[in-house]
């Protein structure tokens, strides 16, 4: 098994997506957050449907999936949300390690004496801002 998920989110707009985007990176659930506009068709109580959503992507590892999705289940508005996770089969090592640490497992890795004491990968920080609102 793979140690890190790239989990898909579909949204119903770019509000709900940012919004759990910040709830689930707030909780270190996941180590980052990407959302795009996506088009969608689907079947939804014996008609097929079609809609104008946003796709949210989240970065996390294996051991985050379960309670990353009650998390996103809780806060989402549909009633049964689009919430799968995909295994990470290969990545740039320094980037998924930032993954890791990222996501609430930098306390067990710094305890085992793999911790960074510099960050030297990853996003560009936001100098203690939020994000903008229509990133």
């Amino acid at each position: 098994m793979t140690a890190f998920r790239w989990i898909y989110i579909t949204c119903k707009d770019r509000a709900e997506a940012r919004r759990i985007a910040l709830q689930v990176l707030k909780k270190r659930l996941a180590a980052c957050a990407n959302w795009f506009p996506v088009r969608s068709l689907y079947w939804w109580e014996g008609n097929l449907e079609r809609s104008s959503e946003v796709a949210l992507v989240l970065k996390t590892t294996s051991r985050r999936v379960r309670p990353l999705i009650a998390a996103i289940k809780k806060a989402h508005s549909y009633k049964v949300p689009c919430v799968e996770a995909l295994p990470i089969l290969e990545g740039n090592r320094d980037y998924l390690e930032w993954v890791r640490d990222e996501s609430g497992e930098r306390k067990r890795r710094k305890a085992q004496g793999a911790g960074r004491t510099r960050r030297t990968f990853g996003p560009p920080r936001l100098g203690g801002r939020s994000p903008p609102a229509e990133a």
